[in-house]
C-alpha cells in the first residue's frame, strides 16, 4: 500500500481518527480515495465538506512533503493495519485509535509488559528516588518502560530505563522534527538506540499544549499499567490516569505524605480507588499475575544489601547504633542534611530502613 496516501489520509482537515477509520470502511486503500472522483465521493459521503478537502491537490503535496521528511529521518511509518502497529492501542476499549503512527527507534511496541510511568513536571526526589527504584526493580522482567519525555518523572523515567538496561519509548505530543523540552535532546538520542520516540504528529505540526492531552492517551493506551509516580491535584498525570481506567488498564499510585502538594494527587486517587497503591514492584506482580522469573526475589535482598558511598555510610551507623535521629546521623558523619536525608529516604524505599515516631530511624 502506497505509503503517500495513507499519510494524506491524516491530513484532511477535520478527519481524526474516528472518522478516519470510518473512511477506511469504505475506501480499505487510501490510494483509491483520492483517485476517486466527486460523484463517488458524494455518492459515498454525500455532499460535505470532507469531499471538497479530499479532493482539494495541497492534501496530497503537504503529504509528499512529509514523505521525503520521513523517507530522510529513517522514520518507520506504522499503519492501522501494520503488523507492528501496537495492537494494545486497537483493543476494542480504545475508540481514539490513531490510524497511523510515525515511528523513530528499536524497541518492540508489541512485547508483553508494557509499563507507563507518568508524573509532575516538577518532581521531587522522593518522586524521582521511588521511580527509579521501581524502575530497577522492574529491571530483570524484560519490561518496555513508556512515558512523555517531559521534565520530572518523564525524564526520570527514561533515564532510570536506561540505566537499568531497559528499552524505553517517549510518545511525544508533537513531530519528529524536534524534541520539546530542548534540554532532552541527549536523552532522546539515547532512547532511540534503546527504545524509541513515538507520535501520531506529522512534522508540520506546530507545538501546542492543547496536543499533550492527545499524546497523553497513547501513553494510557500503549501500556498494560500505568503508575502515577508524582501528582499536584491537578495535572495531566491526573488525566493519564483517567484515560487508563477508561481502558481497562491498571492504574498505579505512589503514596505521599499528606501535606505534600505533589502527593495529593496520588492520595485522591488511591482514596478513590482509582489506582492501586505501589509501594513496590510486588505490588504490580501482584495485582496483574504477572509472574517474576525464578530466583528474582532473592537477588533483590542481596542487592539490597550492597551499599556503596552516602549509603553505606549510613547504613554501617544505623547497623552500629540501632536507632538514630537525623540530627545524630549528621553529627557522626561528614554529610550535609540534605544529603542525609535524600539517602535515608532511598534506604526506606529499599525496605532497608523505616522512619519511627520521635524521627528516629532504625534498620529494618
Amino acid at each position: 500500500m502506497n505509503r503517500l496516501y495513507q499519510i494524506a489520509l491524516t491530513m484532511i482537515p477535520q478527519v481524526g481518527g474516528k472518522t478516519a477509520r470510518q473512511i477506511l470502511e469504505v475506501y480499505p486503500d487510501p490510494e483509491e480515495l483520492f483517485k476517486e472522483s466527486r460523484k463517488a465521493l458524494e455518492a459515498a459521503f454525500g455532499k460535505r465538506a470532507i469531499v471538497d478537502n479530499i479532493l482539494d491537490k495541497s492534501i496530497l503535496a503537504a503529504a509528499e512533503k512529509e514523505m521525503e521528511f520521513v523517507t530522510k529521518n529513517d522514520i518507520k511509518l506504522l499503519f492501522v493495519d501494520d503488523p507492528d502497529y501496537p495492537q494494545r492501542l486497537k483493543r476494542p476499549d480504545c475508540d481514539d485509535t490513531p490510524v497511523l503512527l510515525y515511528y523513530k527507534g528499536t524497541a518492540d511496541l508489541n512485547c508483553s509488559k508494557i509499563v507507563s510511568i507518568v508524573g509532575s513536571r516538577k518532581a521531587t526526589d522522593y518522586g524521582r528516588t521511588a521511580t527509579e527504584q521501581i524502575v530497577k526493580e522492574l529491571a530483570s522482567e524484560n519490561v518496555l518502560i513508556v512515558s512523555g519525555l517531559a521534565y520530572g518523572i518523564d525524564g526520570a523515567s527514561h533515564q532510570a530505563a536506561l540505566a537499568n538496561g531497559l528499552p524505553t519509548v517517549g510518545v511525544l505530543g508533537h513531530g519528529l522534527n524536534l524534541i520539546y523540552p530542548a534540554a532532552h535532546r541527549n536523552l532522546a538520542k539515547e532512547m532511540v538506540a534503546n527504545g524509541g520516540l513515538l507520535t501520531e504528529f506529522a512534522s508540520n505540526t506546530k507545538l501546542d499544549p492543547g496536543l499533550f492531552p492527545a499524546r497523553n492517551r497513547i501513553i494510557a493506551a500503549l501500556s498494560d499499567v500505568v503508575l502515577v509516580m508524582e501528582s499536584a491535584k491537578k495535572g495531566g498525570a491526573l488525566i493519564t490516569a483517567e484515560i487508563a481506567n477508561s481502558y481497562n488498564r491498571d492504574v498505579f499510585a505512589l503514596p505521599g505524605r499528606i501535606n505534600d502538594t505533589y502527593s495529593e494527587g496520588c492520595n485522591m486517587l488511591i482514596r478513590s480507588n482509582k489506582a492501586n497503591l505501589l509501594t513496590s514492584a510486588d505490588d504490580i506482580f501482584y495485582i496483574t499475575g504477572w509472574k517474576r522469573k525464578k530466583n528474582q526475589k532473592a537477588v533483590q535482598q542481596t542487592m539490597f544489601q550492597e551499599f556503596v558511598g552516602e549509603e553505606k555510610i549510613i547504613y554501617d551507623l544505623l547497623l552500629q547504633h540501632k536507632e538514630l535521629t537525623i540530627d545524630e546521623i549528621s553529627s557522626l558523619c561528614d554529610l550535609s542534611l540534605p544529603k542525609i536525608a535524600k539517602t535515608l529516604l532511598t534506604l526506606e524505599l529499599k525496605n532497608v530502613c523505616k522512619f519511627l515516631p520521635g524521627k528516629i530511624y532504625k534498620l529494618v
